[in-house]
């Protein structure tokens, strides 16, 4: 049994859809057999159920911003990461001419076609907990896998068409060891506060702040 499925005690009863699941189409068709693409597309869907239904239960996120937190989740790097992380990598056949271009795009596709694969032979509760497992780590981590966090927050405000500023409210310490505190405001409110050795640090640490009270 694959380590990433014994971790977490999930015994498929048909292996070869998960041979599918790890299949490129570059090795299918060399090879002359079925690939993960139609798995992927399942999993696809399954996917934004899982983490849309998390967001829903577990946030008070207006629309536009469950659409906008939960891509950065399901973003291709995310699910490049996750994957790598379980070593599913290691285990996805590609033909002789792909064999050195085994990138992001086809390692988030196999995360896709795998849960594709589990929901197909196990159900729909086994996917769900499985995909939890995996990603509300890095969700409660606020991990980011879209860029900086000020960004991640502009991009939730957008949504709704807020005024964000970031104001310097303290500056102490002396010329070789100085220390920053800022305030971020969201139409005048603040909602998060961050201490840095520079400005720019400061505000990188309010923005995570305030990614973070807005989860809970």
């Amino acid at each position: 049994m694959m380590d990433f499925l014994e971790k977490w005690n999930i015994k498929m009863n048909d292996q070869k859809l998960l041979e599918k699941a790890f299949t490129h189409s570059s090795y299918s068709n060399e090879f002359h057999c079925d690939n993960y693409e139609r798995l992927e597309f399942l999993g696809d869907a399954v996917l934004e159920l899982v983490t849309s239904d998390y967001f829903y239960r577990e946030t008070s996120f207006k629309e536009g911003e469950m659409s906008k937190i939960r891509a950065s989740f399901v973003c291709e790097k995310a699910l490049a990461t996750y994957a790598r992380n379980l070593k599913m990598d290691s285990y996805i056949k590609v033909g002789h001419g792909q064999e050195k271009n085994i990138n992001d795009t086809i390692i988030a596709d196999v995360f896709e076609a795998v849960i594709g694969a589990i929901y197909l032979d196990q159900g729909f509760q086994v996917v769900k907990e499985y995909i939890d497992n995996i990603i509300i780590p890095y969700i409660k981590s606020n991990t980011n896998f879209l860029g900086d966090y000020k960004s991640a927050l502009q991009e939730m405000v957008q949504t709704n068409k807020k005024s964000l500023e970031y104001i310097l409210t303290k500056e102490s310490g002396p010329a070789h060891d100085k220390k920053f505190e800022v305030e971020v405001k969201i139409d005048g409110m603040i909602y998060g506060v961050g201490i840095g050795k520079s400005k720019k640090e400061a505000e990188q640490n309010a923005a995570l702040d305030a990614i973070k009270k807005s989860a809970r």
